[in-house]
């Protein structure tokens, strides 16, 4: 039976480290923000279900790209973790190889990034919109040629 990718997460340690001793102390990760938990290889490795030397293939061919501390040690973040449960479930229960992972990452990336754009775009449209809209009726009454007005009931002669 496999194990799921997306239901696994590496035990934490009491201040919010990985368990194993990245702790973020002195040689904390170069990158850490406040209150995320980072893990280390083995513990990552171990609660998936995959060797080390495939984390570190993964990210020699640009799939992940853990943090580092001082000493080198690779730190695995919650968004590396996301992505990674991602990775695992495109090449283990889709059969996609590495090359198409990539592609699909980078398709990914690619469409956030304009859905980003378009999302802009919109708010964009609405201010300026929502800014012009007293000023579009008094265009319009203005820019009609006015008439008289007349009956619309025919008169008896």
């Amino acid at each position: 039976m496999k194990k799921s990718a997306t239901s696994a997460t590496p035990t934490r340690g009491a201040t919010g480290g990985a368990t194993g001793g990245a702790t973020g102390g002195a040689d904390g990760p170069r990158n850490r923000g406040k209150g995320k938990g980072y893990y280390m290889i083995s513990a990552v490795a171990e609660t998936y279900g995959i060797h080390p030397q495939t984390l570190r293939l993964y990210e020699r061919e640009g799939l992940l790209a853990p943090s580092r501390t001082e000493g080198n040690t690779r730190l695995y973040s919650e968004e590396d973790l996301r992505e990674l449960e991602t990775i695992l479930n495109l090449t283990r229960d889709l059969g996609v190889n590495l090359a198409g992972v990539e592609i699909i990452l980078n398709m990914r990336q690619k469409m956030e990034k304009m859905q980003g754009e378009i999302s802009e775009f919109i708010e964009y449209i609405q201010r300026e919109m929502g800014r012009q809209e007293d000023g579009w009726k008094d265009r319009v009454q203005n820019a009609l040629v006015r008439l008289p007005p007349r009956d619309l009931v025919k008169k008896d002669s």
